[in-house]
């Protein structure tokens, strides 16, 4: 973005360094222009600057300075539509207790004979994507829905809603899949294998083309695996947390690393 000389950027630069936004204003050819880590960065302090810089108040708290729920759900809608939707569907399903309701989102429709089907039926393309949203207790909700959150709004403010939406149905869809061909067994369901997806885009993005929004905690990338070789090694189920859809974690997380990484590249060369 860039300014007249003349004109006064001091509340904007105030703002930007309350609210932790790395930038820089410079004078290039007569003119102020503000820089940011990344293009991504540059449109968000463009829509800001655009729409009215907030005031700050001197000495007040940080809670207090940060803006409505509404000006944040505006840059997070598709985060917060499929968490909402996610939520809906727990709710119908009973979170896994009216089988009546669950046959809507499985991976192949019920057969003739009552049992679910060991083909999938094209005609019903949505069941490639809906055991993404099926989840059989209230941890395995939570779990699902506060990593969703957190890598998904990530992603969303860093490349728009379109892109996380496709990325999420991207995940979903290599997920299930993973999951069908080594079980055999339609009956499956979470949001994990997406969530390790986002994880493995961030994680392989950060590592060849750092942005603000990808910089996870060690920590983070750290617990993921770890829960994820616990599951694989069989002992999660064997402590009694229930079966674990471990294909589905691994075909979310290496394709998240694979789109992570060709993105990244992408970006670095860019």
């Amino acid at each position: 973005m860039n300014r007249p000389l003349d004109e006064d950027l001091s509340k904007l630069a105030r703002f930007l360094r309350s609210r932790g936004v790395v930038h820089r204003i410079t004078e290039e050819g007569g003119r102020q222009v503000v820089w940011t880590l990344d293009e991504n960065d540059g449109q968000v302090v463009q829509q800001l600057y655009q729409e009215g810089v907030p005031d700050i108040v001197e000495g007040e708290p940080a809670a207090k300075q940060a803006p409505g729920w509404q000006a944040r759900a505006r840059l997070i809608p598709v985060t917060l539509a499929v968490l909402i939707l996610t939520g809906m569907v727990a709710l119908l399903t009973g979170l896994g207790s009216r089988p009546e309701a669950i046959v809507h989102f499985t991976f192949t429709p019920l057969a003739a004979d009552g049992y679910l089907a060991t083909e999938i039926d094209m005609s019903q393309w949505w069941r490639l994507v809906t055991p993404a949203l099926l989840h059989f207790s209230i941890m395995h909700l939570a779990f699902n829905a506060l990593w969703f959150w957190e890598l998904g709004r990530r992603i969303e403010i860093r490349s728009g809603g379109m892109w996380l939406f496709g990325l999420s149905v991207l995940f979903a869809l290599t997920s299930n899949f993973a999951q069908w061909m080594t079980s055999g067994n339609a009956l499956f369901g979470g949001m994990s294998g997406v969530v390790y997806g986002l994880l493995g885009y961030c994680w392989l993005h950060q590592l060849i083309a750092p942005s603000v929004h990808f910089d996870l905690p060690r920590g983070v990338v750290v617990l993921m695996l770890a829960w994820l070789a616990l599951g694989v090694s069989g002992l999660i189920s064997m402590l009694g947390f229930g079966a674990i859809a471990n294909a589905a974690h691994v075909g979310g997380l290496v394709t998240g690393c694979l789109v992570g990484a060709v993105v990244g590249a992408l970006q670095r060369f860019r």
